[in-house]
Parts: C-alpha cells; sequence; structure tokens
C-alpha cells in the first residue's frame, strides 16, 4: 500500500472517517478514478470535492508562479545588484571622506585620516567595478575598505 488516497485498502483497516481528500501537494498526473460502490455516495462527493480544490489551488498557482517571473527576470536581478554596489561604494566612499576630513582637522596622528582615505579609495573601486557587473567582488571590496576604515577609527 502506498499510503496515497487512490490506493485500495480494506474497509476494516481504514474506516470511513479516515480518508482523506488529495491535498495541494498531489499531483495531477497521479489522479486515478477509483472504482465506487453503492454505498459510497460521501466519498464520490469528497473526491468531486476535492479535485474541485485542486483545479482552483492550480490556478492560484499559476498566478502566482507568473508574478514570480516577473519579479526574478535575471536581467533584473542584475540591474538591481548592479545598482546596489555601485550606490553603496559610492555612499561608503563619501563618508570615508567625510570622516577623513574631519579627523584631518584635529590634532590626532595622520595614519587615522590615511585609514579613512585609503578605506574610502577601496570603497570607490568597489563602487566602478560594480556598476560594470563584478557585484561579487565588489561586496569583498565594500567589506574590506570598510574594515580599513574601522581600523582607523580605532587608532583615534
Amino acid at each position: 500500500m502506498s499510503g496515497r488516497a487512490d490506493s485500495k485498502t480494506h474497509p476494516e483497516i481504514s474506516g470511513a472517517d479516515d480518508i482523506e481528500a488529495p491535498g495541494p501537494q498531489d499531483h495531477p498526473e497521479d489522479d486515478v478514478d477509483v472504482d465506487v460502490g453503492e454505498g459510497d455516495a460521501v466519498d464520490e462527493d469528497r473526491a468531486r470535492a476535492a479535485d474541485e480544490d485542486s483545479a482552483a489551488d492550480e490556478d492560484d498557482a499559476e498566478t502566482e508562479d507568473d508574478a514570480e517571473d516577473e519579479l526574478e527576470d535575471p536581467a533584473e536581478v542584475a540591474r538591481r545588484a548592479r545598482w546596489a554596489a555601485a550606490g553603496t561604494g559610492a555612499l561608503l566612499t563619501l563618508a570615508g571622506l567625510a570622516a577623513s576630513l574631519l579627523r584631518l582637522s584635529h590634532a590626532a596622528s595622520a595614519l587615522v585620516p590615511a585609514a579613512y582615505a585609503a578605506g574610502a579609495a577601496v570603497c570607490a573601486v568597489a563602487a566602478v567595478i560594480g556598476s560594470r557587473g563584478r557585484t561579487r567582488r565588489a561586496l569583498w571590496l565594500l567589506i574590506a575598505g570598510t574594515m580599513v576604515m574601522a581600523l582607523g577609527d580605532q587608532l583615534d
């Protein structure tokens, strides 16, 4: 016995209340017509209701799949990744340069503004290569540039 709704079991083993209608996890190609006896009118009604529910679920799934296909266009995903890499790189570059200029005006060691400027330069490179489609490398460069700026902050 396979445990599927269309498998045949003895009435003693499976009570009339234990029969489950096929759910959304069942595949339409697995549906098999089962011979229905005279006393199984309730089971036949349950099977019809289950078929109608599965047809409605399939229509809903097709609508959701169409919406997901529109959102998951590879060109659109790549374009958003490029914009995110370029925007984040530009933002971190400006933040690093501003911090470098602020630290340069104080009486701290020259190493602190140099670390901020170096981190900003790395983030600028990340913004450029991210806009050209090398988003994974840009991400790692953004992380490295931010770490260099954090090191400069720790030196202060």
